[in-house]
């Protein structure tokens, strides 16, 4: 089997947390804008309890497609049509929440918060939140401001921006810790992107 056949194009981040062994199979992990499902190839076939959500119908029917590829069959309706800010989910019910390149969607601060907050409901005490996510870190000079948070980006892109400051502020509203120090990578000429990796404490 090739890696692309075990992880699909997983983010390198997330697959980072996979190395260190903090996700571990029987986890319930839920991704929060799923799309096609690019992150859970290795969750899928590795005894992961996997649910997805998706404003978009067309990306729920290519991942309910991926998982009975890959498994063989579709148990509780894990994936599911649903706005990140509003989740049909109990309280407390996962281990993991993945949010990769979802949240710089936000239409303003208050739909932002809305997300994370609906995100942080859904994560049972002592779970993990990984969240990939655009940022103004390395990028101040390059990016245009539209209105509140929101920037026109060099790669011609407009996206909500957070910088350290306003993540560390949400981590402390939140009562979570970080698991990971703030990490960000700059794509030269493009974009900024940064890891917000948390306890739930």
């Amino acid at each position: 089997m090739t890696l692309h056949e075990q992880f699909g194009t997983i983010d390198v981040y997330l697959f980072d947390q996979l190395l260190k062994g903090r996700l571990q199979p029987g986890m319930s992990l839920l991704d929060a804008g799923c799309g096609g499902g690019r992150n859970l190839v290795y969750f899928l076939r590795n005894g992961f309890k996997v649910y997805g959500v998706d404003r978009s119908a067309d990306a729920i029917v290519q991942i309910k497609s991926l998982a009975v590829e890959l498994v063989g069959g579709l148990e509780n309706d894990p994936f599911r049509v649903e706005t990140v800010e509003r989740m049909s989910f109990g309280n407390d019910t996962f281990d993991v929440v993945l949010s990769s390149a979802v949240l710089h969607f936000a239409d303003d601060e208050e739909h932002w918060q809305s997300m994370v907050s609906e995100m942080w409901r859904v994560l049972k005490p002592g779970g993990i939140f990984f969240a990939r996510l655009a940022s103004s870190v390395g990028i101040e000079d390059q990016i245009q401001p539209i209105k509140g948070r929101r920037y026109h980006l060099p790669d011609g892109s407009d996206r909500f921006l957070v910088d350290f400051e306003m993540l560390d502020k949400t981590t402390r509203a939140l009562n979570g810790e970080w698991l990971e120090p703030f990490k960000t990578v700059v794509v030269h000429g493009m974009r900024s992107m940064s890891n917000w990796c948390l306890r739930k404490v």
